[in-house]
């Protein structure tokens, strides 16, 4: 096994083992696409694993953006980190109830933020319920105050602007999270005001096609497969997009579990590309290789 992925991601043997670790935090990310209709805040109250913190994607945003959950500022960040009592040294662990959807947003989150010591938790709540394992309800335990260092890490981060030049350069493969259908221009996005299909050149890889059903990561081979299907390279730049930046992330994972670490995330994806006329868009199936 990589040593990159027994960084970035931990069982729930492992976890459970370690819950009373004092330089152990556990965050609940749940997070659901607007449609979904839940509230992950009130689930996480109601159930989460024992000493699990909240983190809010939809708090934990730079609230000048128009866009969602855009990365907040380091300053931002430091201060709800701090108040939580999460600090510099600090091994971070993250989870949500799907088994992996949103967690890898936080996880991406904070190595943006510069902390790269955090994983995520394979198969999430999903696997840790089914397995007959332990959880608690209600707020967290106060903890006291850390000190949080942050140093943005802009080489996980692009924007609009950055995307333009890897298209007229050529510079980086991009490589969509949304479903063949989104990605495709067939089905309308779940946000309203957007434009239907994808960025000219980019690939299509489902993040659900790279999750098993108990809602683990699949294989280090299946995820190679499935990259080079879609005519991804895990060796050279990527940048990878989606609906608004969350599955993105969980792209990005599998592939800094296949050893490529610095898989950008654009940050505005298609809230942002698909809303602006002035950039252009593609439908249909990803274009054929040369």
């Amino acid at each position: 096994m990589l040593e990159s992925a027994k960084k970035w991601i931990v069982e729930t043997d492992w976890l459970a083992s370690h819950l009373d670790a004092p330089d152990l935090v556990i965050f609940d990310a749940s997070w659901h696409l607007p449609t979904a209709g839940r509230d992950p805040k009130a689930e996480y109250m109601q159930e989460h694993i024992p000493g699990a913190l909240f983190f809010d994607i939809d708090d934990l945003t730079d609230e000048k953006s128009s866009l969602p959950h855009m990365l907040p500022s380091t300053v931002k960040f430091a201060s709800r980190m701090k108040k939580m009592g999460v600090g510099d040294g600090m091994r971070i662990v993250v989870y949500d109830t799907l088994g992996l959807f949103s967690a890898a947003r936080a996880w991406w989150t904070f190595r943006a933020m510069g902390h790269e010591d955090v994983a995520v938790l394979n198969g999430g709540l999903k696997k840790w319920k089914a397995e007959g394992r332990e959880t608690e309800d209600g707020p967290p335990i106060k903890r006291t105050e850390r000190h949080f260092s942050p140093l943005l890490n802009a080489s996980l981060i692009r924007d609009i602007d950055d995307v333009k030049k890897v298209i007229a350069k050529s510079s980086a493969q991009l490589v969509d999270a949304r479903p063949a259908a989104r990605f495709e221009g067939t089905e309308p996005e779940p946000r309203p005001g957007l434009r239907s299909g994808h960025i000219p050149g980019a690939r299509n890889v489902p993040s659900q096609a790279l999750i098993n059903d108990d809602g683990t990561l699949k294989s280090e081979a299946e995820l190679a497969r499935i990259f080079a299907q879609a005519g991804i390279d895990p060796q050279q730049p990527i940048v990878t997009t989606c609906g608004s930046g969350v599955t993105a992330s969980i792209l990005s994972l599998a592939l800094a579990v296949l050893g490529q670490t610095n898989a950008a995330v654009y940050d505005g994806s298609w809230a942002e590309w698909g809303a602006d006329q002035s950039v252009p868009v593609e439908t249909g199936p990803a274009r054929e290789l040369a």
